[in-house]
C-alpha cells in the first residue's frame, strides 16, 4: 500500500480553499493536504523554514496546488523561486486560478508549471477538476526523484 500523497495547497481565499478540501473529500481522494494562505508561507513550507521546519509535521509536498493572484509575494514568485531550486525543482506545480488571461498562462509555463487549471464556477464542475488532477497526478503519474 502507497503512502497517501502530500499535496501543498496554495490560496488566499477562503472560500476557494473550502471549495478545494470539500471536492478532494468528495472525490475520495484520500490525501494529507497542507494549506498555506500567502506565498511567503509557500516558500517557508516548501524550504522548511521557520514554523515548517519539521519534515514530519510537514512534509515535502508530492504536488503543489498554486493561485497566482496574492497578495505579497504572488503565485508567480513562488513558482520562480521553487524552479530555480534543485532539491524541489521537480516537485509538479499545477496552477489553479480563476484568471483566464492568456499573459498570466504563459508566464506561468515560461516559469515552469506543469499545468495550468481556470477554476471552473459550479461545485460540480470543480469537483470534476479536483477529481482529474487526483485521478492523473497522485494515480497515473510516476513523480519524478525530488531531493
Amino acid at each position: 500500500m502507497t503512502k497517501p500523497a502530500v499535496i501543498l495547497l496554495v490560496e488566499d481565499q477562503r472560500m476557494d480553499i473550502e471549495l478545494t478540501l470539500n471536492a478532494f473529500r468528495e472525490s475520495r481522494l484520500a490525501n494529507n493536504i497542507q494549506v498555506v494562505t500567502r506565498g511567503e508561507e509557500a516558500l517557508d513550507y516548501i524550504f522548511g523554514n521557520g514554523a515548517f521546519g519539521d519534515r514530519k509535521a510537514h512534509p515535502l509536498p508530492d504536488m503543489i496546488l498554486l493561485d497566482l493572484k496574492m497578495p505579497g509575494i504572488d503565485g508567480f514568485e513562488v513558482l520562480k523561486q521553487l524552479k530555480k531550486t534543485e532539491k524541489v525543482k521537480r516537485i509538479p506545480v499545477i496552477v489553479l486560478t480563476s484568471s483566464k488571461e492568456e499573459g498570466d498562462r504563459a508566464m506561468s509555463y515560461d516559469l515552469g508549471a506543469n499545468s495550468y487549471l481556470v477554476k471552473p464556477v459550479s461545485f460540480e464542475s470543480f469537483l470534476h477538476v479536483i477529481k482529474e488532477i487526483g485521478d492523473y497526478w497522485i494515480v497515473l503519474n510516476v513523480k519524478p526523484p525530488v531531493g
